[in-house]
């Protein structure tokens, strides 16, 4: 006979759902990076965090706010990668999720365009912190460390 459904069930239910579409609301923001990068759009890219959050970039320095990390998109090292050809190619991060904060931690290429074909530019440990605000998840922190033997995220 099956299981009747009861209250507790259902609230059981409710919460896996609503675990599974904050995971996904954090997938789609960090899947929408690398295109909304290669494409240089700045403020599509400064909107996946909130308007206090940072970007930890090994090597160039920490953005904070959303005003220093389009101009990560709009400045001449990302420029000169897209005058050439780049993808940013972020892969599928384990998302960790407590309440409202979550942590996501994956990889990302960046790839350039060399004379004859694609080479990978930048290969680099990431940490994402989200943080869900008024039913809306964005970033507070994002630390990119490249992967060169040095210890990665350890180093932040």
């Amino acid at each position: 006979m099956p299981k009747q459904c009861t209250e507790v069930n259902l609230a059981d239910w409710e919460d896996r759902i609503k675990r599974l579409e904050d995971a996904e609301a954090i997938r789609n923001l960090i899947a929408s990076y690398g295109p909304a990068a290669d494409r240089g759009d700045a403020k599509t890219v400064s909107e996946i965090w909130w308007k206090d959050g940072a970007y930890d970039v090994g090597g160039f320095g920490v953005s904070k706010g959303r005003v220093e990390i389009a101009a990560l998109i709009t400045g001449d090292t990302h420029r000169q990668l897209m005058a050439k050809g780049c993808a940013h190619i972020l892969s599928p991060h384990e998302i960790d999720l407590e309440g409202d904060r979550a942590t996501a931690t994956g990889y990302s290429t960046v790839f350039r365009k060399s004379d004859s074909e694609y080479e990978a530019w930048r290969v680099s440990f990431n940490e994402w912190i989200f943080e869900k605000r008024e039913d809306e998840w964005r970033a507070v922190l994002r630390v990119n460390r490249p992967v060169d033997g040095k210890g990665g995220l350890n180093e932040h």
